[in-house]
């Protein structure tokens, strides 16, 4: 019998495991694949406070070893469910199951691709999730924006204050995201709206150099020389496994407030799967740590 299960091993996951063991409570982490999340990608960090500079593979290392030699237990198995007995929760992975007093769901959520050639090989190298993240290192350098949600034109506005020349590319004639973003892109002199054009392939030299743009419903192509290539058409939570225990939005994350509270007693949601409005290296940190305390409590 756990304290506290926690599933996914990402920033937001092992920071909730830190708070937990650092609080007394036996702590179990559950992870399907690999620890670190998607920050495992990121060649350079700098927007994390306190650290000037890390590669997102140290960044995640170190928070791992850090919770392991705290005392966190941390296991590499999937999870396919979770259910209530009472006052015991059990998680129940593909070979066994667990008993806690409380869950933590940190899962996160993936980016949604492209689906093209290269592109899992040349992110880090080119191809980007995160303007944020990375957009500072394509200070003076030509880089595109995928995507016609807030995202994709905040991402664009953001990097507009950096690069030579941004383009916006999107599949459809007009744009889903704010009227007021869009009208703020417009006035901007470097920035460049491609609509109904689609991606159709990455050029690279083993760093991106490039792409090759189809208009829609027509033979048209284009090559644009860039940099960089900032994907931003979407997420996909894993969250359905959940469902009966949770509420879940449209978008399949989780319903859960600044408190990481769920509407089930004793499961907290923390990180990029659960409802927010910023998703960043920082936030999940926070919501690891929020989410552990109020586990915590509950337990008391």
């Amino acid at each position: 019998m756990y304290d506290i299960i926690i599933v996914g091993a990402g920033t937001a996951g092992l920071s909730a495991a830190i708070y937990g063991v650092r609080a007394g409570k036996s702590v179990l982490v559950l992870e399907a694949s690999v620890y670190g999340g998607q920050i495992i990608n990121t060649p350079e960090i700098e927007n994390y406070p306190g650290i000037k500079h890390i590669s997102g593979y140290e960044f995640a290392t170190n928070l791992y070893e850090q919770a392991k030699e705290l005392g966190a237990e941390i296991q590499f198995e999937k999870v396919i469910g979770i259910r209530s007995d009472n006052d015991t929760k059990i998680v129940i992975t593909e070979s066994q199951e667990y008993e806690c007093k409380s869950i933590i769901l940190a899962t996160g959520a993936k980016n949604k691709p492209l689906g093209l050639k290269q592109e899992n090989e040349l992110i880090g190298a080119g191809i980007s999730y995160c303007a944020t993240c990375d957009g500072a290192f394509y200070r003076g350098k030509d880089v595109a924006v995928i995507g016609g949600g807030n995202t994709a034109l905040e991402d664009a506005n953001f990097l507009s204050a950096y690069c030579n020349k941004v383009y916006i590319i999107h599949r459809r004639d007009k744009f889903r995201g704010e009227e007021k973003i869009l009208n703020t892109l417009k006035k901007k002199h470097n920035v460049e709206f491609l609509l109904n054009s689609q991606v159709k392939e990455l050029l690279s030299d083993g760093s991106l150099t490039g792409i090759m743009l189809q208009e829609k419903n027509t033979d048209n192509q284009r090559r644009l020389d860039i940099k960089g290539l900032f994907i931003a058409i979407g997420q996909i939570p894993e969250n359905l496994m959940f469902s009966e225990h949770v509420e879940l939005d449209q978008g399949g994350y989780i319903v859960g407030k600044e408190d990481c509270k769920t509407k089930e007693d004793g499961i907290f949601v923390a990180g990029d799967c659960r409802t927010k409005t910023v998703r960043q290296l920082a936030t999940a940190a926070s919501d690891g740590a929020i989410a552990a305390l109020a586990a915590c409590e509950y337990i008391g």
